[in-house]
């Protein structure tokens, strides 16, 4: 009996390993072709965009630019060390600068790996050139170095012209209603303000969305389900974020942590005099929700955290948010839960291509979609996930999920020290596109955090399908509080 259960386990030992063996190489060839497919389609779009545009638009394939920034003034090595040239930038444009992931423009394939030792050794070399004549010429300004992208820093100092919408984006009364009340022709949207849904009298709680989401995630579920007493109590307060629903979707927009921040005060703290509030997030809207946290300390009283995708950087680490990138997308076909973060997160062509067919005849996939169930499903999650820009999810994706990594252990230690702050973790066991470990190590830097792990559910039904108990879980965390 000992000798079957010892042979049992040794194959299941071999079964494992060579599922993990099979896993890599079939993920090594379906991911190398996938970096081909994106290279071609670079230049596909390119031509296209020359054709419906009249003006090739710049992607994140542009040379990156090795930058020495000082006194607001970048000097810029380009392909490789090969010719230098100064450019300036405002100090609002080099906040914004370090708000940038370097996920956008460095996502490793197989040939830049081969060559990237090579490259950055040649960058070092002639970059040490200028730093030397700068010292030569007596310059005492404190010097910092950082790499980004020619398409960053062309739209950082306005020389890109992009029009209000891009000919492979909607344009549908729904998904450009955020145009009509500001000027038609302009990208600016300094004056414009997210759709905020509200529902009630006072004491307010904001619900942030996750990515590719909107404000119908919470009002098409938790709205209708929270009892009198909380709605006469309670002002609910949904947002679609900027790039989302039918909140503004600029295609000149960075998509930055600041930018999120800075449209979330102006629709919701300012527009709706908030002064003290509850905050429900869920997924990429925990790191928005923790931000705003920090920035708001004595306002916020309860945070109620759903998925939150932390990923600690292990000390050493010297890149975060590439850590972090691939611990979101890690370039395997199997779960597919995985192959599809991994397509999303590291191919701009092809995603651009899944936005063309799906986001822009979103319309098209509704009516069918309701067509075959004969109504019987409600399409708001479909509604919620068609509408948004791909100039909108790509740069959030990168610069919120990847390039806070560096950030959200110290908002998370903030956090902590703010004992009167409430913070209430939710997370479903099947969730295979945040683990569950994510939220054990939220709790881990702020210990009175309660973790609550819901049986059976995953990323999306932890509240789709159990909205009733979750509104009362919620009225509870509210109704215990300190206020």
């Amino acid at each position: 009996m000992h000798m079957q259960m010892d042979a049992m386990a040794k194959t299941r030992s071999l079964a494992k390993l060579t599922g993990k063996l099979v896993n890599e190489a079939v993920s090594f060839v379906t991911f190398c072709v996938l970096d081909l497919i994106d290279f071609i389609l670079c230049f596909v779009f390119k031509a296209m965009d020359l054709l419906m545009e009249a003006e090739c638009k710049p992607c994140y394939c542009s040379p990156t630019k090795e930058a020495i920034t000082s006194s607001g003034k970048i000097l810029v090595s380009e392909h490789g060390g090969e010719s230098t040239k100064i450019v300036s930038l405002s100090s609002t444009n080099k906040l914004q600068l370090e708000d940038i992931s370097d996920t956008l423009y460095s996502r490793p394939s197989l040939v830049s790996e081969i060559s990237r030792l090579t490259l950055n050794e040649l960058k070092r070399l002639k970059l040490e050139e200028p730093l030397l004549q700068n010292k030569k010429n007596g310059s005492s300004a404190t010097t910092t170095t950082t790499t980004t992208s020619t398409t960053i820093v062309e739209m950082l100092q306005g020389k890109i012209d992009n029009p209000v919408t891009r000919w492979s984006d909607c344009d549908c009364k729904f998904c450009t209603s955020w145009i009509s009340s500001s000027s038609p022709t302009s990208n600016n949207n300094s004056k414009a303000t997210l759709f905020v849904m509200a529902q009630g009298p006072s004491r307010d709680v904001l619900f942030i969305h996750g990515f590719i989401s909107s404000s119908s995630f919470w009002t098409e579920t938790l709205f209708p389900n929270f009892s009198t007493a909380a709605r006469s109590s309670y002002r609910l307060l949904a947002v679609d974020l900027l790039g989302f629903g039918q909140s503004p979707k600029p295609s000149d927009s960075l998509y930055t942590l600041s930018e999120h921040l800075e449209m979330i005060e102006r629709s919701v703290l300012e527009s709706h005099k908030v002064k003290s509030f509850h905050i429900v997030a869920h997924s990429l809207g925990c790191i928005l929700a923790l931000a705003l946290t920090v920035k708001h300390p004595h306002s916020v009283k309860s945070l109620t955290l759903l998925a939150p995708p932390y990923y600690p950087v292990p000390k050493g680490i010297a890149q975060a948010t590439q850590y972090v990138m691939r611990k979101v997308a890690p370039r395997r076909v199997w779960p597919p839960m995985k192959f599809g973060a991994s397509l999303v997160c590291w191919y701009e062509h092809i995603t651009r291509v899944i936005c063309l067919l799906i986001c822009k005849n979103h319309r098209l996939w509704e009516f069918l979609t309701k067509l075959v169930t004969r109504n019987r499903v409600r399409t708001f999650l479909l509604e919620g996930f068609f509408c948004h820009t791909h100039n909108a999810a790509w740069h959030t994706l990168h610069n919120i999920i990847c390039g806070t990594a560096g950030k959200i252990g110290s908002y998370l230690d903030i956090i902590r020290e703010n004992v009167n702050c409430k913070v209430t973790i939710f997370h479903g066991r099947d969730d295979e596109v945040i683990p569950i470990e994510c939220s054990y190590e939220v709790q881990k830097r702020i210990p009175r955090a309660k973790v609550r792990i819901i049986d059976n559910k995953d990323h999306i039904t932890i509240v789709v399908g159990r909205q009733k108990a979750f509104a009362r879980e919620l009225e509870d965390i509210w109704g215990t509080t300190k206020n």
